[in-house]
């Protein structure tokens, strides 16, 4: 099949001056770039290891109320001041109401938070009462660092099964690699720039495999039904004619989520930073890996036409009567 009938299919039925994208002409490139991401995160994740927050390593987490409308960081400085290592402070739905997350403080026994919290807290004309302590130990951490890697394997799992059953298991196991590169790459760009790795990160990846999912399930929706209407096209032609028809969709999709991704990040404060910026990584590597990953790998397994018909046995074929 010559470049010039893959860009006009004419055969395909497909309109004259409509053009057939060859994504997968540079799927070779894609796959060592891939790997190369891959590997440096590993190496990354492996050396540097990540920065994880006060939800995996134990801390304390205080609620504050003032009486006036207070900036966030005039709070963290008066804390600091006051002795408190790395406090971290973000608002709770209001100016008035914020919540302080900082590491276990050694010198000051646990009995002691609240009052000492209070004292610290006071700004000048703005009182602040301490609504709620709570002290997270590191055992505690541990084991909810161990359930969440738990939680993001089972998902992976389930996409495989679920993607196996709806479509074919050559695209299931692109689209769970898919999905296990997006998980990797975006951590390993948390740990090679040692960004803090907390829950709200770990809810960015799960809705990352969320969007990289449902991605390769509309571009592997398109490839089941071109198989199924187009004859004489090569699987090649096949996959470059569905990447062309969910380009556009993809395009719209993805900028429409990056829309609200930076208004997050502008607007969300210190809760949403982290959140904002995993998922902001995680909808370029998504959309690429939906492409050049879940597809190509489907491709060199050797996806046909063959896995998406339904084949009759024999038994039930009719015999010809002489």
């Amino acid at each position: 099949m010559t470049e010039n009938t893959q860009l006009n299919p004419k055969k395909y039925g497909r309109p004259d001056d409509e053009r057939v994208i060859p994504f997968m002409k540079i799927a070779l490139p894609a796959a060592l770039l891939s790997i190369i991401l891959t590997v440096a995160s590993i190496f990354f994740i492996a050396t540097k290891g990540l920065n994880l927050g006060l939800d995996f390593t134990g801390g304390i987490a205080a609620e504050l109320n003032y009486s006036n409308p207070v900036k966030a960081s005039d709070v963290s400085s008066a804390l600091t001041q006051a002795g408190f290592r790395d406090p971290v402070v973000q608002t709770l739905g209001s100016e008035r109401d914020l919540m302080v997350r900082m590491p276990v403080q050694d010198e000051i026994e646990v009995e002691d938070l609240t009052q000492t919290i209070t004292a610290a807290a006071q700004l000048p004309g703005n009182s602040a009462d301490v609504t709620k302590v709570d002290v997270v130990g590191g055992q505690v951490g541990n084991e909810l660092y161990v359930r969440s890697a738990g939680a993001v394997a089972l998902a992976l799992i389930l996409m495989l099964i679920y993607v196996t059953i709806r479509f074919e298991f050559k695209m299931a196991m692109g689209a769970v690699l898919s999905l296990f590169h997006d998980i990797i790459v975006t951590v390993g760009i948390f740990a090679m720039m040692q960004w803090p790795f907390d829950l709200t990160v770990l809810a960015a990846l799960l809705a990352i495999i969320g969007f990289s999912l449902n991605d390769n399930i509309v571009v592997s929706d398109r490839i089941r039904e071109n198989f199924r209407k187009i004859r004489g096209a090569s699987p090649l032609e096949v996959v470059n004619i569905a990447l062309t028809e969910t380009l556009r969709r993809t395009i719209h999709t993805s900028m429409t989520l990056l829309l609200v991704v930076v208004a997050m990040m502008l607007m969300g404060g210190d809760g949403l930073k982290w959140f904002s910026i995993a998922m902001f990584v995680g909808v370029f590597v998504g959309t690429y890996s939906s492409i050049y990953i879940g597809t190509a790998f489907a491709l060199w397994r050797g996806l046909n036409r063959q896995d998406f018909i339904m084949q009759v046995k024999p038994e039930f074929e009719e015999e010809e009567i002489p």
